[in-house]
Protein backbone atom coordinates (compact mmCIF):
# COMPACT_ATOMS: atom_id res chain seq x y z
CA UNK A 1 0.00 0.00 0.00
CA UNK A 2 1.11 3.62 -0.57
CA UNK A 3 -0.30 6.74 0.55
CA UNK A 4 -0.35 9.50 -1.86
CA UNK A 5 -0.85 12.76 0.15
CA UNK A 6 -1.74 16.29 -0.89
CA UNK A 7 -1.57 18.88 1.64
CA UNK A 8 -3.83 21.68 -0.01
CA UNK A 9 -4.57 25.77 0.60
CA UNK A 10 -7.30 26.56 -1.59
CA UNK A 11 -7.51 29.61 -3.94
CA UNK A 12 -8.72 32.95 -2.96
CA UNK A 13 -12.14 32.35 -4.68
CA UNK A 14 -12.83 29.12 -3.63
CA UNK A 15 -15.04 27.52 -1.25
CA UNK A 16 -14.51 25.26 1.15
CA UNK A 17 -17.75 23.08 0.62
CA UNK A 18 -17.73 23.57 -3.10
CA UNK A 19 -14.16 22.06 -2.87
CA UNK A 20 -15.34 19.07 -0.64
CA UNK A 21 -17.99 18.43 -3.05
CA UNK A 22 -15.56 18.34 -6.58
CA UNK A 23 -12.74 16.20 -4.32
CA UNK A 24 -15.36 13.46 -3.70
CA UNK A 25 -16.94 13.37 -7.70
CA UNK A 26 -12.86 13.38 -8.82
CA UNK A 27 -12.10 10.84 -6.21
CA UNK A 28 -14.89 8.37 -6.79
CA UNK A 29 -14.76 8.39 -10.60
CA UNK A 30 -10.80 7.50 -10.04
CA UNK A 31 -12.13 4.96 -7.48
CA UNK A 32 -15.04 3.56 -9.60
CA UNK A 33 -12.22 3.32 -12.35
CA UNK A 34 -9.83 0.98 -10.19
CA UNK A 35 -6.87 3.39 -10.50
CA UNK A 36 -6.86 4.03 -6.55
CA UNK A 37 -8.24 1.67 -3.56
CA UNK A 38 -9.44 4.88 -1.36
CA UNK A 39 -9.55 8.18 -0.51
CA UNK A 40 -10.33 10.73 2.51
CA UNK A 41 -9.83 14.67 3.05
CA UNK A 42 -9.57 16.52 5.80
CA UNK A 43 -9.39 19.62 6.90
CA UNK A 44 -7.10 21.28 9.72
CA UNK A 45 -9.10 22.07 12.60
CA UNK A 46 -9.48 25.31 14.61
CA UNK A 47 -5.89 26.50 12.42
CA UNK A 48 -4.37 23.74 14.68
CA UNK A 49 -0.87 23.07 12.64
CA UNK A 50 2.86 23.56 12.13
CA UNK A 51 3.25 27.29 10.96
CA UNK A 52 3.62 25.97 6.93
CA UNK A 53 0.95 23.54 7.44
CA UNK A 54 -2.12 23.71 4.73
CA UNK A 55 -5.28 23.77 5.41
CA UNK A 56 -6.51 20.73 3.61
CA UNK A 57 -5.00 17.19 3.40
CA UNK A 58 -6.24 14.73 0.56
CA UNK A 59 -5.19 10.96 1.71
CA UNK A 60 -5.31 8.76 -1.47
CA UNK A 61 -4.39 5.19 -0.77
CA UNK A 62 -2.75 3.11 -4.17
CA UNK A 63 -2.27 -0.10 -3.98
CA UNK A 64 1.01 0.02 -5.70
CA UNK A 65 3.20 1.91 -7.53
CA UNK A 66 1.87 0.56 -10.87
CA UNK A 67 -1.54 1.74 -9.57
CA UNK A 68 -0.22 5.45 -8.95
CA UNK A 69 1.09 5.19 -12.47
CA UNK A 70 -2.36 3.96 -13.78
CA UNK A 71 -3.83 7.18 -12.02
CA UNK A 72 -2.07 9.33 -13.63
CA UNK A 73 -2.34 7.85 -17.11
CA UNK A 74 -6.15 7.85 -16.51
CA UNK A 75 -5.84 11.60 -15.60
CA UNK A 76 -3.97 12.11 -18.77
CA UNK A 77 -6.51 10.48 -21.19
CA UNK A 78 -8.23 13.32 -22.65
CA UNK A 79 -11.68 11.75 -21.45
CA UNK A 80 -14.49 14.22 -20.92
CA UNK A 81 -15.75 13.33 -17.54
CA UNK A 82 -11.73 13.09 -16.80
CA UNK A 83 -11.13 16.54 -17.70
CA UNK A 84 -14.21 18.29 -16.11
CA UNK A 85 -14.02 16.58 -12.83
CA UNK A 86 -10.29 17.30 -12.55
CA UNK A 87 -10.70 20.77 -13.88
CA UNK A 88 -13.05 21.27 -11.60
CA UNK A 89 -11.31 20.72 -8.42
CA UNK A 90 -7.63 22.12 -9.71
CA UNK A 91 -8.75 25.58 -10.35
CA UNK A 92 -10.10 25.58 -6.63
CA UNK A 93 -6.63 24.69 -5.66
CA UNK A 94 -4.40 27.96 -4.68
CA UNK A 95 -1.26 25.83 -2.81
CA UNK A 96 0.05 22.29 -2.81
CA UNK A 97 2.61 20.04 -1.60
CA UNK A 98 2.47 15.95 -2.44
CA UNK A 99 4.41 13.09 -0.83
CA UNK A 100 4.34 9.94 -1.39
CA UNK A 101 4.33 7.65 1.64
CA UNK A 102 4.14 3.67 2.56
CA UNK A 103 3.34 1.88 6.07
CA UNK A 104 6.62 1.53 7.71
CA UNK A 105 8.15 -0.85 8.06
CA UNK A 106 7.29 -2.57 5.02
CA UNK A 107 7.36 -5.94 4.42
CA UNK A 108 10.04 -5.74 2.26
CA UNK A 109 12.54 -4.13 4.88
CA UNK A 110 10.65 -6.70 7.82
CA UNK A 111 12.49 -9.56 5.71
CA UNK A 112 15.77 -7.75 4.88
CA UNK A 113 15.78 -6.70 8.89
CA UNK A 114 14.85 -10.26 10.02
CA UNK A 115 18.24 -11.51 8.29
CA UNK A 116 20.60 -9.21 9.38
Amino acid sequence: MNLYHCSIDLADNAKAVAFAVAVEAWMDHLQQNGVIQSWRLCRRKLGFGAPKARDFLLEIELRDMTQLDQAFRFTGTGDETVERLYTTVHQMVGEVDTGLYRPFPDPERAERMALI
